[in-house]
């Protein structure tokens, strides 16, 4: 074979994929950055998230308020599931989901008691926030009469069915959800563009057709049936979010964060 000149070469570093340690270390960078904000900044932020990702629970409610009662109706419903993750990730908000993965890898790197703190604390504040604004949605859409009725008929259609899952459900299917959510951040650096955007709806549309628990949009279906007097807020929090938040750190940092930390293990040492 003969040597390649230097414009094809050129050529064979664009073709290159890019290597998981480059991956990990810019999303370790944003972990990092992301620890170091202030707290009204992650507070806001969050609120901000909460509020949005529950837009998916609206548009979800929507399309099943219009479709008929088929086995095929869930595979389209599905598609209104992705709106809120594509206003949270694109306009880059604090999603508690996305924290499962992008601090930890600075933990995993460093584990010292400051990184812990620094984790725990991001983790709360931004838990906290989604939750305050998941409520606000669910208070605007529940008591204020913004949502003609026939559509809200199919929000609640929705809601009913994410609470009728048991807490041990919830668990389990919140490790599937709270997987795919890391996955999707550890992907989204290699896209660009409209790759970023379908690859936001290809993940979280699977998440909606897999009946997985995500604890941040689940908690806007739990909070309408809790404002309606449907659900005690103590059978929500034990039932739902709770279960769904622990399966979520689950799936995003006991595996995926956890597996992906192990395979470039010895080359981050290197």
């Amino acid at each position: 074979m003969q040597p390649l000149d230097s414009d094809e070469m050129e050529k064979v570093e664009e073709l290159k994929p890019v290597q998981s340690t480059v991956i990990f270390e810019a999303i370790r960078q944003e972990g990092e950055h992301e620890l170091s904000r202030s707290a009204k900044a992650l507070w806001w932020s969050g609120v901000a998230a909460g509020l949005a990702i529950s837009t998916s629970v609206m548009a979800k409610g929507f399309l099943v308020a219009i479709l008929p009662d088929a086995e095929w109706s869930k595979a389209v419903s599905s598609l209104g599931y992705t709106l809120g993750f594509l206003i949270v990730i694109l306009a880059r908000m604090q999603l508690f989901t996305e924290n499962t993965i992008t601090p930890v890898l600075q933990l995993f790197l460093s584990p010292t008691r400051k990184n812990f703190w620094l984790t725990g604390r991001l983790w709360l504040i931004v838990f906290c926030a989604n939750l305050a604004g998941c409520f606000v949605a669910a208070l605007f859409m529940a008591t204020a009469d913004l949502v003609p009725p026939k559509q809200f008929d199919g929000i609640l259609e929705v809601s009913r069915a994410y609470a009728s899952a048991t807490a041990m459900e919830h668990f389990r299917w919140g490790i599937l959800a709270g997987f795919l959510i890391a996955a999707l951040v550890w992907i989204l650096p290699r896209m660009e563009g409209a790759g970023e955007v379908l690859m936001i709806i290809i993940i979280t549309y699977t998440i909606s057709l897999g009946g997985f628990s995500h604890v941040v949009a689940g908690s806007t279906e739990l909070f309408i049936l809790v404002l309606l007097g449907e659900l005690d807020l103590t059978q929500a929090f034990v039932g739902g979010i709770m279960p769904a938040l622990f399966g979520n750190i689950v799936g995003g940092t006991c595996l995926f964060a956890a597996m992906t930390y192990a395979q470039l293990r010895e080359e981050l040492k290197s």
